[in-house]
Formats: structure tokens, C-alpha cells, sequence
């Protein structure tokens, strides 16, 4: 299947696979999403547009993608912000893809299984009603029960519904999705090719990199450009030769400004074919984390080492933007609001900057210079995030505050870590996002703390200082008075969770901890 138009300019086309074939594309917009080439151009409309920002998940399609193992690897996705030269490479799925897996099996006397076990299940579970945000939910639960066929597990009713948090209904609520999502596995299984995609993708592998054009019609017949380099080297260069052309990751912001601002975002380099920038491992004493490397790879990293950070990962906006969007691309923001920050402050997080062949570090807090105005040199980049093995010996909070539990914009969060040296405070680490015009540490409240012992008189001290670090604005998420008094209110939280007599756990400290889960 081939697309082009007389605009169709330089280098070669977008491939991918899509539907048990390989699809070329040339001539489209480098900003066409993935959404308005399903519905719009091949017709594939089980596929909706909903909130057209990410936050729905009516466009929920899941992505192919063969690991540095050469293995298959799945992760659903908002179709509505992914551009559509970021599939170069890739398998993509649709709910129409679900027919094709449907088992052999026979049932109801007879008659050919019509649906899918997602499908079927949802059917019998009365998981749809006006049936809008059915395929995204049938899609996210694909990947569920794709991922979870191939460990030979089952998930759990909570993991299945952090597994759909991406996915918004208003008809039937969630618990016969979840009843469906248990269902299904209890279904004649469906059949899945897997060695078919990933022989199909190995031979796109071989292909050179995506060096992508088309003219800009609605703009003027400029030709922007898509360069998708492999190589970190590349990538380099590519900066340095090109300073004005916007670095592009998951897309879960830029995506946002195209599609609400009608922004013009001209040329782009993507960072997602560069796999040394996908690694997270540990290198000289530090976790090093790729600035390409998912906020699902990099929130499961820490989470790993410092268990207490698991809510705030899981919170993290929803499942398919986690598995889209970037750590690195989450800190280059820079937002006042972005959660990844505060975290990585309390762990003593660094910045490693890359400008053709040299290679610097700024501590985190360093990085930022003002609202939305970092320390990046022109044809600098973040090549990765840095953290220090030995902050994991401290204990680790980290707190999110917004009016939604799951999906939701911060109105405040909070990163804290602090070392006890019997009951004094050897150490410790406050930082906020959402209580000034850049994330930051709370400077007074740490030397209010430091070397005092850890009690409540102490954490007293510490939130009147709280009040100098900080003037915090008043918005549509939260007053300033409020952001303030929740703020110091983690403190106590903080202590109560790390006191040395009688810590409780933080199943006692939050007010979800008694409301039901999965239900």
C-alpha cells in the first residue's frame, strides 16, 4: 500500500507494518497524526477521536517494536498525538487487527467464535454501552492480555485497572470492564503471529534511517522535515547542524501544542530510533537513564530500588503515555508541573548535556534557569539523567497531589528523602513542583532540619520555613493557601512514615488507602 502526492519530497517514504503487510507513505505532513491517517486516509474508523490531547483514550492503538534482543515488544498508545513519521519501523494495531486473531474455535452450537476473547468478553460482561470508548478499552486490554499470555500470568483486578487508566467511560463504569478484563482470559485463546511482525520489522531494521520531507501546504510549500537518526553520533551531529529543528520524543507535549495550539512546529529530529538513548542501566555507581529511555522504563527503575515511589510512578499521567512519552523529554521541558523533577531532586539527580562530542553534568537544580528556561546550549541536548546509586540509602517519598486520582495534572508534588544518623537528620532532601515558577528545593526547610532530631518539634520548624521557600501562585488546580498548607501537611506525612518510634506505613498516611480498588 502506497500513498504519495505531488508534494512528496525528498529521501524515502514512511514504512511500517499495518495490517499483516508493510505500508509506504509519502507526501503527508511530518505533524499528520497516526489518528487522522487511520480514519481520514486507510478508512480503519474503529479508531476515535475523543479528547484529541491524550487524556481519553478512545484512539488507544498499541505499537510493535522488536527490543535490543530482536524479541517483540507491545505498548498501547494514544493515536492522537503520535505523529505519523514516528511509526517508521514500527507494527501498529487497530481494533480492526482484533478480527484477524479471532480463535477457531466453535461455540453456540456450532457457529464460528465471531469476536475476539477481548472482544467476547466485553460482550458478555455488558462492558460497552454506547460503544464510543469500547475499542480504545478493547485495544488497552489487548496489550494486557497479549503481555500477560506471553509471561503465562494473569494480572490482578488493580493491575488491570492501572492497565486502563489511560481509558475514560461514561456509560457503563468500570466494573464490568474490569469483570471483562478477568473474562477474557478464561476465553478460547486468540492467535497472534508474533514471529510474523518481527520478521516483518527486522526487515524494516535493515533500512537506512528516516530522513523524511513533505511541504507544509497550510503554511506555505515550505518543506519540513522529519530526521530520525540511529546512531547517538548521528544525533550529535544532526544538533549541531541543525540548532533551529525541535528534538522530538514521545510527542505527549509537542502532539498537544499541533494539535490545541495549532503551533508550527517546523523541522524535527526524533530521538526514538537512537537505542543507546533507550537504555536505562547501571553504569559507575549511578543509574543512567537515557533520555529516550519511556517514563514506564525509567518510573519502573526507580520504583525497583526505592519501593515507596511505586504510587507516583503509577500516577504518572495515564499507561499510554508512560509507554509514549520520555523522562528526559519530561525534565528538557522543564514545566513547573512536571512530576518527574521533584523525584529526581530528592535524588540528587543529575543532567548529562551533550554538544556534538562533549559530554557535561549540571546537578538538576542547576538545570533550571526560570519559567520554562533551562541551561541547554545551543545544539546541546539532555543525553541522559543521572542518579546516584547511594540516594537510594536514604528513604524515599513521593507525594502527588491533584484533584483526580489517576491521569491528572499536579497541583502540587513533592519528592523528599532523608538519612537519619540514629534519630538526627545526617541528610535530607526537599523538593516541590507546582509552588514556584520552576521545580525546586526548599532550601530554608532542609537547613531547618538538617542535624536536628527527627521529631515533631523539628518537622514544626521545618514547615514555618517552608513558608519563606516558597509563595506559590493561586490557579485552576489550587489556591495559594492551599498549595502551602498541603505542602507542609507532607512534612508531617514524611515524618510519620520515617519517624525512628512507631513509622507507619503509608497505607495509614493516605486517604486511599481506604477507598476500594478495582471496583
Amino acid at each position: 500500500m502506497t500513498h504519495a502526492t505531488p508534494s512528496s519530497a525528498d529521501a524515502r517514504p514512511i514504512r511500517f507494518y499495518h495490517r499483516g503487510a508493510v505500508v509506504s507513505i509519502q507526501g503527508m505532513h511530518t505533524t499528520r497524526t497516526v489518528l487522522d491517517w487511520l480514519r481520514e486516509d486507510v478508512r480503519c474508523t474503529g479508531t476515535k477521536e475523543g479528547c484529541n490531547e491524550g487524556d481519553c483514550g478512545a484512539c488507544t492503538v498499541v505499537l510493535g517494536e522488536l527490543d535490543a534482543n530482536g524479541q517483540l515488544q507491545l505498548a498501547s498508545v494514544n493515536a492522537c498525538i503520535q505523529f505519523l513519521p514516528t511509526l517508521d519501523g514500527k507494527a501498529l494495531f487497530t481494533v480492526e487487527d482484533l478480527q484477524a486473531m479471532t480463535p477457531a474455535q466453535s461455540c453456540c452450537g456450532g457457529a464460528a467464535q465471531p469476536l475476539h476473547p477481548v472482544q467476547q468478553a466485553l460482550v458478555e460482561c455488558h462492558g460497552s454501552q454506547c460503544g464510543f470508548c469500547t475499542p480504545g478499552f478493547a485495544m488497552s486490554l489487548w496489550n494486557t492480555y497479549e503481555q500477560h499470555r506471553q509471561a503465562g500470568t494473569r494480572p490482578t483486578r488493580q493491575q488491570l485497572a492501572d492497565d486502563l487508566s489511560g481509558n475514560l467511560c461514561r456509560c457503563t463504569g468500570y466494573r464490568p470492564i474490569l469483570d471483562a478484563g478477568q473474562r477474557m482470559f478464561d476465553l478460547p485463546a486468540a492467535a497472534f503471529d508474533r514471529a510474523a511482525v518481527a520478521r516483518a520489522l527486522q526487515a524494516l531494521a535493515q533500512e537506512p534511517a528516516l530522513a523524511y520531507g513533505a511541504a507544509h501546504h497550510t503554511i506555505s510549500e515550505r518543506t519540513d522535515h522529519f530526521h530520525a537518526p540511529r546512531t547517538l553520533e548521528d544525533l550529535a551531529r544532526l544538533r549541531l547542524e541543525q540548532p533551529q529543528a525541535r528534538l522530538l520524543a514521545g510527542s505527549t507535549d509537542i502532539g498537544l501544542w499541533v494539535n490545541k495550539q495549532f503551533r508550527d512546529v517546523g523541522d524535527l529530529i526524533y530521538l526514538g530510533g537512537v537505542r543507546e538513548l533507550r537504555a536505562v542501566e547501571e553504569r559507575d555507581g549511578a543509574l543512567w537513564i537515557g533520555a529516550g529511555a519511556t517514563l514506564e522504563q525509567a518510573w519502573a527503575a526507580l520504583a525497583a530500588r526505592a519501593p515507596a515511589l511505586t504510587d507516583v510512578w503509577l500516577r504518572f499521567a495515564s499507561t499510554p503515555i508512560r509507554h509514549a512519552g520520555t523522562m528526559g523529554g519530561n525534565v528538557a521541558n522543564g514545566s513547573p508541573i512536571g512530576d518527574s523533577a521533584p523525584i529526581l531532586m530528592a535524588l540528587d539527580a543529575q543532567v548529562e548535556l551533550r554538544r556534538g562530542a562533549a559530554v557535561r553534568r549540571l546537578p538538576l537544580p542547576d538545570f533550571y534557569l526560570d519559567y520554562m528556561k533551562n541551561a541547554l546550549q545551543e545544539g546541546e541536548f539532555v543525553q541522559a539523567i543521572v542518579v546516584p546509586l547511594a540516594a537510594f540509602a536514604r528513604q524515599v517519598r513521593g507525594y502527588k497531589i491533584s484533584k483526580r486520582f489517576d491521569c491528572d495534572i499536579s497541583a502540587l508534588c513533592a519528592g523528599m528523602a532523608i538519612a537519619l544518623d540514629g534519630e538526627t537528620v545526617a541528610s535530607v532532601r526537599l523538593a516541590y513542583g507546582g509552588m514556584a515558577a520552576t521545580v525546586q528545593r526548599a532550601a530554608r526547610a532542609e537547613s531547618a532540619l538538617l542535624g536536628q532530631p527527627w521529631t515533631e518539634d523539628s518537622v514544626r520548624a521545618a514547615q514555618q520555613a517552608l513558608a519563606q521557600d516558597f509563595q506559590p501562585l493561586t490557579d485552576m488546580r489550587a489556591s495559594s493557601a492551599y498549595r502551602l498548607q498541603v505542602a507542609q501537611n507532607l512534612l508531617q506525612r514524611l515524618w510519620l512514615e520515617t519517624r525512628p518510634q512507631g513509622p507507619l506505613d503509608a497505607g495509614r498516611t493516605s486517604v486511599f488507602s481506604v477507598l476500594p480498588h478495582g471496583v
